[in-house]
């Protein structure tokens, strides 16, 4: 198979082709449902004032958290590395442990402490204070391993740092700025368990209550359909705004270092607003937990074991990013190595169960289990499957940026020298993308041991994991009892994200 003029292993195209309909299986669940309804009550159903209010809330949320997390996603990086800013070690770390918080455990820390919160102005407030790191990661990377030279020149030029950052750095870290807003854009279309905290009413919400409530599957399907809709929408504009202008270099070159930009009588105010970030990001959620493990709590709910929890969720992250890395992998390799229409159709599909609630990507498997393969119900491989489709994107993006860095004249010479594709592959490819294959397991592994409305409809019988528990306890407001599963879930978090910093540490070497 030729694309582009390029010969394409046919293995690689199967294996990205395999990835592609398994991601798919959701959507199209998700299709036959909507579309076994009749267009007389489909139209109804979607002509509801309350679609009009969801369509509302759920947009001017993802608009608002979205412009705030590239705000401060982008304001943070540019800070940690281009600037002189004091204790830049410790700013880099503190900036990116929010994202080991769960946002539903951030929204029981808000809300344990304050009613202030419930409504639109607390679903901002916590999706912006969990969710800006994922734009400031990849901008920080990027940052990093920009060669600085054209910074420099534009400053000799008389340009001051401001305009260098609006015409020389803001164009070149737009990928990053675009890929970190694209999966914030997704991650909200299908959160549940903060807003149901909060109280705000989005699509994803009332999907889960029209399946689990008044199973409805014929609203919640159309309801499904409004947001594959959505993220076609987002993935079309993301697309559109990064262009077709690629970035590569041919090699490392010679280690440079940036010239940091003098805060002068800004410093103040820019550590002041580090501060505030980390206290509101870290020190709410941390203190709360805090709060409630000294203070406890008694419950009329059975007790469990924290520590067969933790099991279960460590088990099955590790499980889960094995999976979306793997699976990942053919579909990250041919849309660098192999750009081409095809390609980028091949992966922009994978995006699509990114966007739909926890809930319907458990349903579709439920269904497609119960009718062809009737083995894995309710068993730890289909769960685990689960969490591969609903993070597989997040593989997706760390391989990509990780391959864009690896010339691809490595490989070239590798088949020149008589290897087989999959020779060069695994001697070749493999140990130069090993940095991605390892921030991408991490992020699976971060995202899985939170992940909680799949995990509630999908665990087999008698299976506890540290998020479902904990749910368990927040939803008979017992705080007390379900803080330690909190802490815990937070601490395990810890460990993958203190590899992606070490992972952005990494480029500067």
């Amino acid at each position: 198979m030729t694309l582009l003029g390029r010969r394409v292993p046919l293995p690689l195209v199967g294996a990205g082709l395999v990835t592609a309909a398994v991601v798919a299986l959701p959507a199209v669940f998700v299709l036959a449902e909507a579309g076994g309804v009749g267009w007389t009550q489909a139209r109804a159903l979607l002509l509801r004032s309350t679609v009009a209010q969801l369509l509302g809330s759920t947009a001017a949320l993802t608009a608002v958290v979205t412009a705030f997390t590239i705000v401060i996603g982008v304001g943070a990086a540019w800070c940690t590395e281009r600037t002189d800013l004091p204790a830049v070690r410790a700013w880099r770390v503190l900036v990116v442990l929010p994202v080991a918080i769960p946002e539903f455990v951030s929204g029981y820390s808000w809300v344990s402490l304050t009613r202030a919160v419930y409504g639109f102005g607390g679903a901002v407030l916590i999706s912006t204070l969990s969710l800006y790191p994922l734009v400031y990661l990849p901008v920080a990377a990027m940052l990093r391993g920009r060669d600085p030279a054209q910074d420099q020149v534009a400053r000799s030029l008389g340009l001051g740092p401001g305009a260098v950052f609006r015409r020389v750095t803001l164009p070149q870290i737009r990928p990053a700025v675009l890929g970190g807003a694209l999966i914030v854009g997704l991650h909200l279309l299908g959160e549940y368990g903060a807003f149901a905290i909060v109280r705000y009413p989005t699509f994803a919400t009332e999907i889960f209550t029209e399946y689990n409530l008044g199973f409805d599957p014929g609203a919640a399907a159309l309801l499904s359909v409004v947001l594959i809709v959505l993220c076609v929408a987002l993935l079309g504009g993301e697309t559109h705004l990064t262009g077709a202008a690629r970035q590569a270099r041919i090699g490392g070159g010679a280690a440079r270092q940036a010239t940091s930009v003098l805060l002068g009588r800004l410093t103040v105010p820019v550590v002041a607003g580090f501060a505030t970030l980390a206290t509101l990001a870290l020190g709410v959620p941390i203190g709360s937990l805090g709060y409630w493990l000294i203070r406890g709590g008694s419950t009329t709910l059975p007790p469990a074991s924290i520590w067969a929890a933790a099991g279960h969720t460590l088990t099955l992250g590790v499980a889960a990013a094995a999976a979306a890395t793997l699976l990942a992998l053919p579909v990250a390799l041919l849309a660098v190595r192999h750009r081409g229409r095809l390609t980028v159709l091949l992966e922009r599909s994978t995006y699509l169960a990114r966007a739909l609630p926890g809930v319907v990507v458990a349903l579709a498997l439920v269904f497609f289990a119960l009718h062809y393969l009737p083995i894995v119900y309710q068993s730890a491989p289909l769960l685990v499957l689960a969490y591969a489709v609903l993070f597989l994107p997040l593989a997706l993006i760390a391989l990509r940026a990780t391959l864009t860095q690896i010339p691809p004249g490595l490989a070239e010479m590798g088949r020149s020298l008589g290897r087989p594709p999959i020779s060069v592959l695994v001697r070749v490819t493999l140990p130069l993308l090993g940095p991605g294959l390892a921030a991408a397991a991490a992020l699976v592994f971060l995202s899985t041991t939170t992940e909680l409305t799949a995990t509630l409809l999908l665990r087999p019988t008698g299976l506890q994991t540290l998020a479902t528990q904990f749910w368990v306890y927040t939803s008979g407001l017992a705080y007390g009892a379900a803080a330690p599963y909190a802490a815990l879930m937070v601490a395990v978090s810890a460990l993958p994200t203190y590899l992606l910093t070490r992972r952005i540490d990494s480029l500067s070497t």
